[in-house]
Order: C-alpha cells, then sequence, then structure tokens
C-alpha cells in the first residue's frame, strides 16, 4: 500500500512539474499589465523617446519576458514601438486584421477612446512559435499614446 501511495504521490509530482514547467514558457495577463505599467513608469521618469528607443532596441530585454513583449502606438495606431518585430516599428496599423480578417487596430482604437484601458482578443502571430494563435491584448493610454502588450492563449 505504501509503495503504491509513493507511485502515485510521485505521477502527481511529475503532472504538476510538467504543467508548471509549459506555464512558465508564456506571460501571464498580470505580466502583461505590470509590463505596460513599467513603460509607463520609464516614459515618467526617463522620457518617451528613450523608452521607445530601449523597446525598438531587439537587443533589449527590459520591456520583454518570455511571449511577452510591448507595442506602442500613437492615436492614428501609427506603431512608434515594437518589441519583437523591427519592420512593424514606424508603419500605419489602423487598416491591420487579424487571420479571421477582424480589423483589430480600428477596434482598439474605439477602446481606448471609450474606456481608456482593458483587454481585446483576437488572433496574431506568435513571435516564439510563429503560429497564429488566440491573444489578449492589455492597453492602457497614456497620454496620446496607447501601451499594449499582450498574452498568447
Amino acid at each position: 500500500m505504501r509503495k503504491l501511495f509513493q507511485i502515485a504521490f510521485m505521477c502527481c509530482a511529475a503532472v504538476f512539474c510538467t504543467s508548471a514547467f509549459a506555464a512558465s514558457d508564456h506571460g501571464s495577463a498580470e505580466e502583461a499589465k505590470a509590463l505596460v505599467q513599467k513603460v509607463i513608469a520609464s516614459m515618467k521618469a526617463n522620457g518617451r523617446e528613450k523608452t521607445i528607443a530601449e523597446i525598438n532596441d531587439m537587443q533589449s530585454t527590459r520591456f520583454r519576458d518570455r511571449d511577452l513583449y510591448v507595442t506602442i502606438n500613437d492615436m492614428s495606431m501609427k506603431n512608434l514601438a515594437h518589441g519583437a518585430n523591427a519592420k512593424m516599428q514606424g508603419k500605419d496599423l489602423i487598416d491591420l486584421k487579424d487571420a479571421d480578417g477582424k480589423p483589430f487596430m480600428r477596434e482598439r482604437l474605439d477602446l481606448v477612446k471609450s474606456k481608456g484601458k482593458g483587454w481585446q482578443d483576437y488572433k496574431f502571430v506568435n513571435p516564439v512559435t510563429k503560429q497564429i494563435e488566440p491573444k489578449s491584448m492589455y492597453f492602457e493610454k497614456y497620454e496620446d499614446l496607447i501601451i499594449n502588450c499582450g498574452i498568447y492563449k
């Protein structure tokens, strides 16, 4: 009986450790929100230009964590900073659509104007897996900027 209990315990521990390890590969909603607030704090302390430059520096990891990265848009949805894809920096993204044809950038702009901050769901390419995955983006308006960080589900 004792041997059976030990085996059952080891199996449960293995399942727990495996799921905890897999979960650690992905950022959480709380971590995404905290990263947005870290960017806002940096802008207040160091200025916009320095913070944006650091996010755009693909060698910097201050505003990146596993599959979490920050993007910044102005109120016309021009991308000012993209922590995972330098090709997106400086692009007008207002007409960008997800894999299902959802105009998610227009939707986000409407949400920012009506709520100031919150969550938005759509599909996007995960820079880690290179696959289109469901994503939830946390956004927060700071002055005339939109600071974003999302989680892949």
